[in-house]
């Protein structure tokens, strides 16, 4: 077996000689079987145990037990305790996501200080079945159907060559000894039960389940790679970033057999679901459908736009107004930083820029405020000597519903002075009368 432990490391590139291990060890068969690998392979290790105070007395013999092997290996042994149910009551979550969290921070942890390069975990071909199982029980993507994969950062898997019964053969070789835990035979952990009573029956079907599965992971994750990478490809022409909002342009989806795949993962780091992105794509290919359509990611706020998806944070979609003083510059609001500079009225001459307002300073009135538009808001658009509803001036300028809930307006006393980045009010306005300019200049920060 030290021999096909040796191969599988080469074959994946798992680590080398040269690298210090950190072996995660909890007095377990699995753990106790890499343990002996790694030392009759003559690797440079550390062992690290958790005791998660779950299981009274016997998380205590489990640990005693592992300090013995480590002096046993020469190993310098780590062991830290942790109150879990404190920790999983505290962050609402289960006993077993908990002491996954603790135990993976805390070899990250241990590694940066103590000069690990790797953190090597004892899982085989059948907790790769089990998760496998339980992924798709669940519901789940791509990434779900290959399971556990050997390498991830400083975390490797040198055992998913071997399947239970390979381990226990070498245990009877060696005469290992180890610890079993009691809570493995419980059915009230989802894993366990699918352990004990899924998997046999599915075992009279195919005997060799475990290595059957281990090999159709392997395959679908050489396809999730080759999709992610065709998915990169499509990022690169359809995202744009403009400000807090992205752009997804639809049109270079058009081109490929999967759409909805392919738009569910551009979507994902935004929080929306494959089931969302089928709806998306359903909406944005019906006859009419132009643009307003509106979803939402727990994160964020999606519009489909004609051809064109904007999506924007919802974040920033709850503003409070902020008051602006006579002389107070620059003055940071959101995501957004204005400045206020004085200049003559003589000579000015106005700039052609959407995010540049030119004011009559002589017409304000101090404290001026920034603000979200509401419902009800109208003022005068430039040109114009007659009120307009804000609502409908968005409308006319077709601003995406998404990115109409994020305009602001500066106003001056109860009048509406510029719509921030379209128009400002036409009382607002330089004339031949006017004396001085209040430049009030918007930028994203």
């Amino acid at each position: 077996m030290v021999d096909q432990f040796l191969a599988y490391i080469s074959e994946k590139e798992l680590f080398t000689k040269k690298d210090k291990i950190l072996l995660a060890i909890s007095g377990g068969i699995d753990s106790v079987v890499m343990a002996r690998l790694f030392a009759d392979a003559g690797f440079t290790v550390g062992i690290a145990h958790c005791n998660f105070e779950l299981r009274a007395e016997e998380s205590d013999e489990d640990e005693k037990f592992v300090r013995k092997l480590a002096r046993k290996m020469g190993a310098e042994c780590h062991v830290k305790h942790f109150d879990t149910e404190q920790f999983a009551g505290d962050h609402k979550m289960s006993i077993q996501m908990a002491a996954r969290e603790l135990r993976y921070n805390w070899f990250e942890t241990l590694a940066a200080t103590e000069g690990y390069d790797y953190i090597a975990l004892a899982h085989h071909q059948n907790d790769l079945l089990e998760t496998m199982l339980l992924n798709l029980s669940r519901g789940t993507g791509i990434a779900g159907l290959h399971g556990i994969i050997p390498k991830r950062g400083r975390f490797v898997r040198p055992l998913l060559f071997a399947d239970k019964e390979m381990i226990y053969a070498f245990v009877t070789e060696k005469q290992l000894i180890w610890r079993e835990d009691s809570s493995n035979a419980s059915t009230k952990y989802y894993r366990n039960k699918i352990r004990q009573e899924v998997i046999p029956p599915l075992q009279e079907l195919n005997p060799n389940l475990a290595q059957t599965v281990s090999q159709t992971a392997e395959k679908v994750g050489a396809v999730e790679r080759f999709f992610y990478r065709q998915a990169d490809k499509l990022r690169e022409t359809a995202i744009q970033q403009q400000g807090p909002d992205w752009l997804l342009i639809l049109t270079p989806l058009e081109a490929t057999e999967e759409p909805v795949l392919f738009l569910s993962e551009l979507l994902a780091p935004w929080g929306f679901s494959y089931v969302q992105a089928r709806n998306i794509w359903q909406a944005s290919r019906q006859e009419g459908t132009t643009s307003g359509k509106i979803m939402d990611s727990p994160t964020h706020r999606l519009n489909i736009d004609r051809a064109q998806l904007i999506i924007s944070p919802k974040s920033l979609q709850e503003y409070q107004s902020l008051e602006i003083q006579e002389g107070e510059t620059p003055v940071q609001y959101t995501d957004w930083q204005f400045t206020f500079e004085t200049k003559p009225a003589e000579g000015y001459q106005i700039k052609p820029d959407r995010l540049l307002a030119a004011l009559d300073k002589d017409k304000l009135k101090y404290p001026l405020k920034l603000r979200k538009w509401k419902a009800g808001d109208w003022f005068c658009p430039l040109g114009m000597n007659k009120k307009k509803k804000l609502s409908d001036f968005m409308i006319d300028e077709k601003i995406p519903l998404n990115l109409k809930e994020r305009v602001l307006v500066l106003t001056s006393g109860e009048s509406i002075a510029w719509i921030v980045g379209y128009r400002i009010d036409n009382r607002f306005k330089l004339t031949d009368k006017s004396q001085e300019v209040m430049e009030v200049k918007a930028a994203h920060l």
